[in-house]
């Protein structure tokens, strides 16, 4: 009984990853390891993913995307949190310390997913969708806190690199027209 529980819960995540458009149906884990995809998060109309870590100088950016996440988020806005180790061993904690700094520290209440690669051959494929030739904005990624704007199409709108803080004006302008 056990293995068609399993089965069933499979084939749930993938149906829905057929579903959901583009880069919302490319598989993922929640921070908690279950599977999922971008395009099973209720109310998203707009979804605002960054590769993130504990330990940079721009991990700050936590508190700007929080606040980001409640001003837009009844309008649709979906911030997704993918924690990552590539660029100077900045994230070497498990996904449950991970979790547990980020709503202590920076009380965060958005989507937070699980610990990925997102350069190189181990790239998770959102990432190499997010970065490849045919993705709008192609090119790797170069540090922490890039931020990649997808719209309810599933397709990639715009692209922010690190130094884009999450209050500037120019990115909640992309939002808030994605959000239209």
């Amino acid at each position: 009984m056990n293995h068609i529980a399993c089965a069933l819960l499979l084939f749930a995540v993938f149906a829905s990853a057929e579903e959901a458009p583009g880069l919302l149906g490319i598989p993922v884990k929640d921070i908690d390891g279950k599977p999922t995809t971008l395009g099973a998060t209720k109310g998203g109309k707009a979804w605002l993913v960054v590769n993130v870590a504990s330990q940079c100088g721009y991990t700050r950016q936590y508190a700007g995307l929080q606040s980001l996440y409640e001003q837009y988020r009844s309008k649709g806005l979906v911030v997704a949190a993918f924690p990552c180790n590539d660029f100077g061993g900045q994230e070497p904690a498990s996904e449950k310390e991970i979790k547990k700094f980020c709503k202590t520290n920076f009380k965060v209440t958005f989507p937070m997913f699980a610990k990925v690669a997102i350069k190189g051959g181990d790239a998770h494929p959102l990432f190499a969708k997010l970065t490849g030739k045919d993705a709008g904005h192609p090119g790797p990624v170069g540090w922490n806190f890039n931020k990649f704007l997808i719209g309810a199409d599933g397709r990639l709108i715009a692209r922010f690199g690190s130094d884009v803080e999450p209050d500037s004006e120019e990115l909640a302008k992309a939002v808030a027209k994605a959000l239209e």
